[in-house]
Formats: C-alpha cells, structure tokens, sequence
C-alpha cells in the first residue's frame, strides 16, 4: 500500500555474530555501518547510497576465524528485513534490472521478488582477498541475502578486470535493481501476479 512505512529492525545472535540491523527501503541513502569489515563496509555503504536505502547496521563477529560467517550472517539478516519491509507487495513493480558501469567494469544485476530464492553468477575473481574481505564472500553474501529475502538475484559480468571495481559494481547494481522492484506501479491492483500472490 502506498505510504505505508517500509522499515524492518531485526536482530541475530548465534555463537559466531551478534548483529543489529534496521533498514528503511524508502530512506534517503544515509547509513551507519560497523561489522568490523572495512571493504565489506565500503560495499554495504554503496548498497544504501545507491539503491536510497537508509541501513544502520552494527556486527560483532567472529573475525579471529575469517570473514566468512560476519558476512554470511549479515546477507541473511539483511535478506529478512528485505523482506519484512517490502511486506505483501502490494502495487510494487516487482522487477527489476540494471547495467552499472564502473569504469572498465560492466555488471547486470536482475532481481524478482517473486517469494522463491534463486541465486545465478558469472561473476569472477582474479584475488582471493580485497581489504580484509574474502572475495569468495561476494557470491555467499547475495545468495544469503537472496535464500533469506525470498528473491530470484542474477548477476552478469559483461567485463571487468579491477576486482574492487568488480565488487562495488555487484553491490550498487544490486542496489539499483531492487530500488526498481519495490517501486509502486499506479496500473496494478493486488501484487503483480496471475496466480495472485507472491
């Protein structure tokens, strides 16, 4: 419904992350962010900005082990509150696609939120690590975050050979193609579906 407030605050703790999150998809790209990840900061920083979500965001993890379950939980948590915030989606478009450059880099990112999690890429890494931050981390991210939220994620990498270049351009694609999908179409009555839910 249309001005209906989309936010989700939600927390997570496990033996391996504590985390506290709070998401405003119709904010105004402001953020707030510590899991003690700088590279994966910076990315999650561009999601917000460029997708105009405001994201506070606040994550103890294990990091004596590696990088990997900070990450994974945060995709998750992430995921969920996509999902509580958007709700029964209502008028919203549904899809939606974006090609970002970013210099010599060029990704597609498309998103469905069509209530089944699918995850596809073609995306490569020529360096195991950027910052402190896995880059094997990138895939395990978005298909938490897409399992979680319940959304098909596919990404395509047309080229790229800056691997932080490579990275960034997923992350503010992603942004791009989801602030797409939640967007309100005026013509649709109920959610955008012959079987009349999602």
């Amino acid at each position: 419904m249309i001005g209906k407030k989309r936010t989700a605050s939600l927390s997570r703790l496990t033996k391996e992350t504590d985390i506290h999150l709070t998401l405003d998809l119709d904010g105004k790209g402001i953020s707030q962010i510590d899991t003690g990840i700088g590279f994966f900061d910076h990315m999650l920083e561009g999601f917000a900005r460029h997708g105009l979500f405001d994201l506070d965001l606040e994550c103890q993890g294990d990091l004596m082990v590696d990088s990997h379950h900070t990450i994974e939980d945060v995709g998750i948590v992430l995921g969920q509150a996509i999902k509580e915030a958007i709700g029964e989606k209502t008028g919203i478009k549904r899809y939606g696609h974006f090609a970002l450059p970013m210099d010599e880099t060029l990704i597609l990112c498309a998103v469905d939120l069509s209530g089944r999690p699918y995850y596809s890429s073609d995306v490569a890494f020529t360096v195991p690590k950027l910052g402190d931050m896995d880059t094997e981390m990138v895939k395990e991210f978005f298909y938490a975050v897409s399992y979680s939220a319940t959304m098909n994620i596919h990404f395509h990498q047309v080229f790229g050979l800056n691997n932080h270049h490579i990275a960034e351009a997923c992350f503010k694609s992603f942004a791009k193609a989801l602030d797409m999908a939640i967007q309100y179409e005026s013509r649709v009555s109920g959610v955008w579906s012959t079987k009349g839910t999602l």
